[in-house]
């Protein structure tokens, strides 16, 4: 069975951390006994699947082990298999793991057959069940909801390690310097930095965490360090490796620091001390011909670059979790990253959206009432899934903000939750309620507003507007669906839809920048499915806007803020 197709998702999978010796697993498999290309899910057209897709799927592989793999651990890793998969080989079971988007790992190394075939089996259940986190779909799709995905959805792959090798890394920036922490199984570890013409900064460890401080510091020849700080303007970031007594591994980390300030009496969010605002769209990390995952990483890196092109510097990572490369694309290209933790429970149209919309914005999230044994699972999922979530993306310089609770999704103890995350990574933003029913506790006034356009009033906290805009204009040659158009308020051609977002932000977004207004995400980078109120169309193929009006809009905003 083929498992080296060209262009196959060939990323290393986790930029973070890396090493040399690993084999990646995608190409053609098996599903159901029929033929099926991994990563992409079986409803997705670069699949290639034409087998009926149902709750329980069952995939196969036959691979060798590479030749270069000559350390004790093998490791089998999986980038995210949605929603619950058992995973075998050579029909030794290896263990279970529930959820659909986080990476998980088993060590093979007692099962592996070094110079035979080995058989690899993943029995996924996917019966998309709102206990687990579930984003944006849904079986009838339509609207805001989209085609589901199933089964293996990213990467599969193997790493040859050591035996007493490192399991994590942990880097938490500031303006300064970084603290660096390995797992506490690690006695002790050299840290070699990439500087400046070719220079580098060694320091040593007899620990397994430690702090390296750029303005303190001298390079390994004795020159002066100046330390470049991380913007969207100039997102420096600085290579290292860390080395143990058995293990190596190449990252990268930046400097910066998020915070909230008090800037001529308005808080305001900060990026290195200085005021920044959020001009951000919402990015729904959807696409027309892999649906959960494009045909190469270098789509993630495009859709960066085609809202930078507008004058964007932010991304609202809408209820979905990325492979982590999309994140380093991030990091390197200077982009920003609102991340949304990914919805479970159930949801009400009523009570969740058009009541709200209309003004009936305020509901207790923490009322005591029975719970299903299913509840009391998914909260106790959910939180895990957050906690987890932090720590999986921990690293990476572009994440300023997560969402917890979007527009009241699956909302619970909102308030506590807020504090979990804020103790697991205080070097964070927290919008806890994006949209409506605040509780107490949040970084921000965060509010959506779709069909209006008006002056806001910012109170003490800084105001984001979190959600907006939305409007239509469908190009009929480059739509899902001729005949469903889902959105917030049609237009008629690429010149009327530049000119309402224009209106849009000219009527609210500019004039409350002022008054504390932090960020504004515009519903949203593409169209998709029926949902065509994007900047681009879901093929990406056509800008729907006019670019030079939205870039001198950008440039407006941006003004503004280096004035504060």
């Amino acid at each position: 069975m083929n498992t080296s197709l060209d262009n196959i998702w060939i990323d290393y999978p986790r930029p973070g951390l890396r090493r040399k010796t690993y084999s990646i697993l995608n190409g053609e498999w098996l599903l159901n006994s029929k033929k099926i290309i991994v990563p992409f899910p079986p409803q997705a057209e670069l699949s290639k699947y034409n087998g009926e897709i149902t709750d329980e799927l069952i995939y196969e592989l036959d691979f060798l082990i590479p030749k270069n793999f000559n350390r004790e651990i093998i490791l089998l890793h999986f980038g995210a298999v949605d929603q619950i998969a058992n995973v075998w080989l050579n029909d030794e079971y290896l263990g279970k793991h529930e959820g659909g988007y986080l990476p998980f790992s088993f060590d093979i190394s007692k099962f592996v057959r070094k110079n035979n075939l080995n058989h690899l089996k993943v029995q996924v259940i996917d019966t998309l069940s709102n206990e687990y986190p579930y984003g944006k779909q849904r079986k009838k799709r339509g609207g805001m909801w989209y085609t589901p995905v199933s089964g293996i959805w990213q990467t599969v792959w193997l790493e040859n390690v050591p035996l007493n090798y490192i399991k994590s890394l942990k880097i938490t920036p500031d303006m300064s310097g970084i603290d660096i922490c390995l797992d506490s199984e690690i006695s002790n570890f050299t840290a070699i930095i990439e500087l400046e013409n070719d220079n580098r900064l060694t320091k040593h460890f007899d620990s397994f965490n430690g702090r390296i401080d750029l303005t303190n510091e001298n390079d390994d020849d004795g020159n002066i360090i100046s330390p470049k700080l991380w913007t969207p303007d100039n997102p420096h970031l600085y290579n290292m490796r860390i080395i143990t007594d058995f293990d190596e591994v190449t990252t990268y980390f930046a400097l910066r620091k998020i915070e909230i300030l008090n800037i001529n009496g308005i808080s305001r969010v900060c990026l290195n001390s200085k005021p920044i605002f959020m001009h951000g769209v919402l990015d729904q990390g959807y696409y027309e011909d892999g649906i959960y995952l494009p045909k190469d990483s270098n789509e993630y890196k495009n859709d960066i670059l085609r809202m930078k092109e507008l004058g964007f510097n932010t991304l609202r990572k809408h209820i979905k979790i990325e492979p982590e490369i999309f994140y380093y694309y991030c990091d390197k290209l200077g982009m920003l990253v609102v991340q949304d933790m990914v919805n479970s429970g159930s949801y009400s149209f009523l009570k969740d959206t058009a009541l709200p919309t209309i003004g009936f914005k305020k509901r207790k999230d923490t009322k005591k009432t029975a719970h299903k044994d299913n509840d009391v699972f998914r909260k106790e999922f959910f939180k895990k899934h957050m906690t987890d979530t932090i720590k999986h993306l921990h690293n990476h310089p572009s994440i300023i903000v997560y969402t917890i609770f979007n527009e009241g999704w699956g909302q619970f103890d909102s308030d506590n939750l807020y504090e979990t995350a804020r103790k697991f990574d205080s070097s964070r933003l927290y919008d806890s309620t994006s949209g409506w029913f605040a509780q107490k506790k949040n970084d921000f006034d965060s509010i959506h507003i779709y069909f209006r356009s008006k002056v806001l009033n910012p109170k003490e906290r800084p105001l984001f507007l979190s959600e907006c805009g939305g409007f239509t204009y469908k190009d009929l040659e480059h739509c899902f669906n001729p005949d469903k158009t889902y959105g917030y308020g049609a237009c008629k051609s690429s010149e009327e839809l530049t000119d309402r977002i224009i209106s849009m932000y000219e009527k609210m977004v500019i004039p409350t920048i002022e008054k504390g207004l932090c960020g504004c995400i515009y519903t949203q980078l593409s169209d998709v499915e029926d949902e065509v109120n994007g900047f681009y169309t879901y093929d990406r193929i056509v800008c729907k806007v006019d670019k030079e009006k939205i870039r001198k809009l950008s440039d407006r905003i941006l003004d503004i803020i280096k004035l504060l």
